[in-house]
């Protein structure tokens, strides 16, 4: 059996930071299972940036903990309607099969993980009563400040948004967990949840946070722009030519989205499938350069001796191997094939939206349309009753998942 000493270390490896991580330990030092939970709300498709989470989970896992993944099916709804409510349970659906097999893909055991919707409980009298409770405590100020870095921002945002970091906190008392884990955008609602969550009569939750990983571009990686990440079912050819694009000049480290995520992704990766730490650049006509740590990469690739055109197939070849299972896995199942036509139909006729000035510094030139509006969703003025459903009872069949 591994020790607290040994449990703390995988937990706490390669974070952001930890809000009171004194509970953690009262929870090891009882020997007790700590409990974690990581929500994800179904919008957009998921990309290779859900490895950094899988990694870190997999590590929970390792450590001994049960994992709860929440797909937050309401939140998804909520945030300004990134996933209308007839898409919202196909949606679902389709995450739980990307996630699963994104965990099968570096050997992660799914036996010991829990999905829970977020509808399965989110509509009892009890948890809307904590709603009604907490809504009663939190200004509009204060809650569109918890949101601000992970709600989509507007001039005139829907009631909607405001409610979304409210759920987030009170699905740490639903889902009976010790901590919730998230990355470091979501720091603002985690400290929303430390501060009301006592006021309800309950109890205070830990907070592990990973670090936000750079996309391929710089910056965020974002489900609206298909050039910062790369689909878990790009072909070759394409996840190719998005590392090649990749921004990763020479010599400098920082917000290189290549370096990190060998540092975040492949570099786990290959301890759960091989048993160790290695990360190969082959070199022609010389010896190739392994690696085992990001330190020693980082030292090289700043010294010049490891390059932008060394580095980016190298990243390619390590991250195919990751990518290959789940493609087979997706291309044999016509169940998830089918699931994915239903969530995200690329012939549904689109609305024609209403003509607004644009902020042209709010989005990357030449953004696909289809995945911009999963992104960012509709204005308020522009939801149709498809999108919220004709009636409540309606809305409520269409957010349940068998």
């Amino acid at each position: 059996m591994a020790t607290k000493e040994a449990k703390l270390e995988l937990i706490r490896e390669n974070l952001a930071e930890v809000l009171n991580p004194e509970i953690i330990d009262e929870v090891l030092d009882k020997g007790e299972t700590l409990r974690i939970y990581w929500g994800t709300a179904p919008t957009g498709k998921p990309h290779c940036g859900y490895f950094v989470p899988i990694m870190k989970i997999a590590q929970f896992l390792q450590a001994g903990c049960n994992v709860k993944i929440l797909l937050a099916d309401v939140h998804a709804f909520l945030d300004n309607l990134k996933a209308p409510i007839e898409l919202v349970e196909y949606r679902a659906k389709y995450y739980r099969y990307c996630i699963t097999a994104l965990m099968r893909a570096v050997n992660v055991p799914i036996e010991k993980l829990e999905f829970v919707l977020g509808s399965s409980y989110q509509m009892s009298a009890k948890y809307t009563m904590d709603v009604y409770r907490l809504a009663s405590l939190v200004t509009e100020h204060d809650a569109k400040k918890a949101g601000a870095e992970v709600v989509k921002q507007s001039q005139n945002a829907p009631i909607s948004g405001l409610m979304y970091p409210l759920l987030q906190a009170l699905d740490e008392e639903a889902l009976d967990v010790h901590a919730q884990f998230g990355g470091a955008d979501q720091r603002k609602i985690f400290a929303l949840a430390m501060e009301t969550l006592p006021k309800l009569g309950y109890k205070t939750r830990a907070h592990i946070m990973n670090k936000m990983v750079p996309g391929l571009a710089g910056g965020k990686m974002s489900a609206s722009d298909p050039n910062s990440k790369i689909d878990l079912l790009d072909t070759p050819e394409v996840s190719a030519r998005k590392i090649k694009k990749a921004n990763a000049p020479p010599k400098v480290v920082e917000e290189n989205g290549l370096l990190a995520f060998v540092e975040n992704v492949l570099l786990p990766a290959s301890s759960l499938l091989d048993g160790e730490r290695s990360f190969k650049v082959d070199r022609e006509g010389a010896e190739p350069l392994v690696y085992g740590d990001i330190e020693s990469l980082r030292k090289d690739y700043v010294d010049d001796v490891l390059t932008p055109q060394l580095l980016k197939p190298a990243v390619n070849l390590a991250l195919r191997r990751l990518l290959d299972p789940i493609q087979n896995e997706f291309n044999s199942s016509s169940e998830w094939q089918e699931i994915e036509k239903k969530a995200y139909p690329a012939d549904a006729p689109k609305e024609k939206k209403q003509k607004t000035k644009k902020d042209k510094g709010s989005k990357y030139p030449g953004a696909a349309k289809a995945e911009e509006q999963a992104e960012q969703g509709k204005e308020p003025s522009q939801a149709t009753a498809s999108d919220v459903g004709k009636s409540a009872s309606e809305a409520m069949d269409k957010l349940s998942v068998q």
